[in-house]
């Protein structure tokens, strides 16, 4: 599922808080972060750093005794639900932060200290794909649940809802 909303709308805190909410019902919760820039995961002093950029090297695999990554060079990207069934196939449930051209089922953050509106009613996301809209707005009319952000027991009801309408599918 993905977790869409514009630019400091809330996107990782809510994707962050949610994941821990799921990991602390049990779950295994895993996440994909979309970014329309490229990044490098180790400073250009390290010796991975060294493989992927001096040594052209297709894929680097750094390795420490708690953690694992694997960095490879795509010329062309792959979706989320790709790289979810490629890579995360056995998690309980992979919550996206961005992909909001997607098919996946969505759900929006909207603050409206950051945004006039949300992204739900506009041309680029198809509201068929959306399971919730959570807001701190409470001028926004849809006929998709709202989750009145900020309100008791507001990420529980989230949590609630992924478990009930995604995680059941």
């Amino acid at each position: 599922m993905a977790i869409i909303g514009r630019k400091h709308s809330g996107k990782t805190t809510l994707v962050v808080r949610l994941a821990a909410e799921l990991h602390h019902r049990g779950h295994r919760v895993m996440t994909i972060k979309h970014g329309a820039h490229t990044f490098n995961i180790d400073p250009a002093s390290t010796d991975t750093y060294r493989h992927y950029h001096e040594g052209h090297a297709e894929r680097v695999a750094m390795v420490a005794p708690d953690k694992f990554a694997l960095v490879m060079r795509w010329s062309d990207e792959l979706g989320p639900e790709a790289i979810a069934e490629r890579y995360l196939a056995d998690a309980d449930v992979v919550l996206c932060e961005g992909f909001k051209a997607s098919a996946l089922p969505k759900i929006e953050i909207h603050r409206r200290e950051a945004h006039a509106t949300p992204l739900l009613g506009g041309a680029d996301v198809d509201a068929s794909t959306y399971v919730a809209l959570v807001t701190d707005d409470d001028a926004i009319g849809t006929d998709r649940p709202v989750v009145r952000l900020g309100t008791d027991g507001w990420l529980e009801d989230v949590a609630s809802l992924v478990e009930r309408d995604i995680m059941r599918r």
